[in-house]
């Protein structure tokens, strides 16, 4: 039986913590990592129906997308709904780990799973996350290049965009001269020796360092192997908030309001008003999407579908762009059956329930 840990490395290998936003708060909520797993359930948020649908689904995991615990809790007395979860999980013994911001900047994530739903094409990410990009050079001697460069792609370097196994190689001549005390690959002790090398230069996103590190220093011949990582400030294009798509055919404002509130199930929409124009190049934000109006402008595109919109920042469309507020949780709803998805394609044979909890707080008469 697996561990809560080995559930979480799962998790983290599929959305890193290096996705997150500062100011979130994700990973393990509440609970110990080293218990036996005996079920999954995966919900949008944790509120206490969801942990009674756990306690009834002998799950003591529960993994959410939105963190019952965003602030710090200085007394668990059960005075709120998010003590009283808090509480219930530990009596319990039912961990909860929270992904969020991961998938708000996942590439198959929370933006990618609403744009694909309304049935835009060719996406690409609104605000790529910034820093999060590393290059790696070293010097591997002929014979061995293919080898090393192996290892590191395996290990995750050279995946730009929509390829993998990128790299960049120059030969060269590489001199050493090991003292003593050194048990040099090629050569003698205290002789000056020139090498037929190879310059191997990959670029890696910045969460795997550890891991592309590691991959050299285990496939490399020498002992002390020359190499430099440093940071990049390219963006990363395929990893942020937000997505840019194009309909398959422009549609009257009117008409893709109704459009998108039959594709999404929405109660109602709130927008702007209207531009004049038709809609075919569209950006979506799930949740909290205000701060990315300037951005969605930027980019020239017709409408920007988003939730939380307050009452002053429906002026910021200008008759620019139309906006439309679909419901914080109509936003994000899908979410939820795309990590189910990944974690039954990871472990077809273990317990992994989808919640059927209504959990959208919102209520429209």
């Amino acid at each position: 039986m697996s561990t809560i840990k080995n559930i979480i490395n799962l998790l983290d290998k599929w959305a890193p913590p290096a996705y997150s936003e500062d100011f979130d708060n994700v990973g393990l909520l509440v609970g110990d990592s080293s218990n036996k797993c005996k079920g999954i359930l995966v919900c949008l948020d944790c509120i206490e129906s969801v942990v009674d649908e756990a306690i009834k689904e002998k799950c003591n995991l529960i993994v959410c997308f939105h963190p019952i615990v965003f602030s710090g809790l200085k007394k668990i007395t059960g005075k709120n709904y998010v003590e009283r979860v808090v509480l219930k999980a530990i009596r319990n013994n039912i961990a909860i780990f929270a992904l969020h911001t991961r998938l708000d900047n996942h590439p198959e994530g929370v933006n990618k799973a609403l744009i694909d739903k309304i049935g835009a094409v060719n996406s690409k990410v609104l605000i790529p996350k910034p820093s999060g990009i590393k290059k790696l050079n070293t010097y591997v001697p002929l014979e061995d290049s293919e080898a090393v460069l192996e290892a590191l792609h395996k290990a995750g370097a050279g995946a730009i965009g929509n390829y993998t196994d990128c790299s960049f190689t120059i030969e060269g001549k590489g001199q050493f001269k090991g003292n003593d005390a050194s048990k040099p690959h090629f050569g003698k002790k205290q002789e000056k020796i020139r090498v037929n090398e190879v310059q191997i230069q990959v670029v890696f996103e910045s969460h795997l360092k550890q891991l592309i590190e590691n991959a050299l220093i285990k496939a490399h011949p020498y002992e002390s192997i020359a190499y430099e990582i440093y940071s990049l400030d390219n963006t990363l294009s395929s990893i942020g908030m937000g997505r840019i798509g194009i309909l398959n055919k422009a549609m009257e404002e009117l008409e893709f309001l109704s459009y998108i509130k039959d594709k999404l199930n929405s109660k109602a929409i709130r927008h702007s008003p209207f531009t004049g124009k038709k809609i075919k190049t569209i950006a979506v934000l799930g949740g909290s999407g205000s701060f990315a109006i300037a951005d969605a402008k930027k980019q020239n595109v017709d409408a920007f579908i988003t939730a939380d919109l307050k009452y002053h920042q429906f002026y910021e469309g200008e008759k620019e762009l139309l906006l439309i507020d679909i419901g914080h949780y109509e936003s994000e709803q899908f979410i939820k059956k795309i990590i189910f998805d990944y974690l039954t394609k990871k472990m077809p044979n273990f317990a992994i329930v989808l919640s059927r909890s209504k959990t959208n707080p919102v209520n429209y008469f």
